[in-house]
């Protein structure tokens, strides 16, 4: 695995868990920007033909 998908997907897993504390909290405005930043990640790994989750990309 080269160093960008390697950042990719740990990116996406920080995002993912912070996403998850957010809604946790009930902070919706934290989730709402989470959220935001997860689809962007997605996108990008989408984009570069990176597979994340159970979800194939390529």
């Amino acid at each position: 695995m080269d160093a960008f998908t390697a950042g990719i997907l740990q990116r996406i897993q920080n995002t993912e868990a912070d996403l998850d504390r957010a809604r946790a909290a009930g902070d919706d405005f934290l989730a709402e920007v989470e959220q935001a930043e997860l689809e962007d990640l997605q996108r990008l790994a989408t984009e570069h033909g990176v597979r994340y989750g159970a979800v194939s990309t390529a």
